[in-house]
């Protein structure tokens, strides 16, 4: 099975972490976050492993090499310039039927086998990993009747959202909808799908996710390594 690997991003909300090092080699314990994730890769059958990269592309490489240390092969896709998070699909060489793709800074116990396969089985040409994030707003909040006046005051409330863990499970039909060499972002690969008329799947994960996009959340996968989460 087959998964690619977005790391070509420059992390500027993690500064300063990411000043000398690119995000996927940045340490949760005693070992940079993406290889936590090409372990349970690994770990889940996944032994075709394409890393798109860009920003301090040679310490990544450097880094992981053929995969052969990890008991993976591992290929690269250079990015001449930055291509965004869809962006590289197109420019990538032997694609499978079916495959993963996924952020190279994640913490979590997805199940990538069981997601792989019940896209598999699927119709949807992309299936989605989404988790229910909860916002707290510290403020009361107003709603207008329409007319100038209140009909709804809610105090702190807490709002929840379904977000996407930037994890999908793919078919190779999407790279019709994707121009070699062409900067795109998931969203708007997502809409295309849907305006061809062959919507997305979504599957909610209930389990642990952490995106270590942000410090916040970089120290907080931090403490939960600490306290032997894993």
């Amino acid at each position: 099975m087959q998964a690619l690997v977005l790391a070509g991003g420059k992390g500027t909300r993690l500064a300063p972490f990411t000043v000398s090092f690119p995000k996927p080699l940045v340490p949760v314990g005693d070992r940079p976050i993406m290889h936590h994730l090409i372990e349970r890769l690994r770990d889940a059958g996944f032994l075709d492993i394409v890393l798109s990269v860009n920003h301090l592309a040679s310490l990544i490489e450097a880094y992981f090499g053929d995969g052969s240390a990890f008991g993976v092969r591992i290929r690269y896709t250079r990015e001449e310039r930055p291509l965004g998070t869809a962006g590289p699909l197109g420019v990538a060489e032997d694609l499978a039927d079916h495959f993963l793709v996924m952020n190279g800074d994640l913490l979590t116990d997805v199940d990538f086998a069981a997601l792989y396969e019940l896209h598999r089985l699927g119709s949807a040409p992309a299936t989605i990993v989404t988790y229910r994030r909860e916002v707290p707003i510290s403020l009361g909040v107003v709603v207008d009747d329409g007319t100038g006046h209140l009909a709804e005051y809610r105090e702190k409330p807490v709002l929840s959202y379904e977000v996407s863990t930037g994890i999908y499970a793919m078919s190779r039909e999407v790279i019709h909808h994707l121009t070699p060499g062409e900067p795109l972002d998931m969203p708007d690969l997502m809409r295309r799908l849907m305006a061809a008329g062959t919507a997305p799947r979504l599957l909610r994960h209930e389990g642990r996710w952490l995106d270590i996009g942000r410090v916040e959340d970089y120290q907080q996968a931090q403490e939960e390594w600490e306290r032997g989460s894993r």
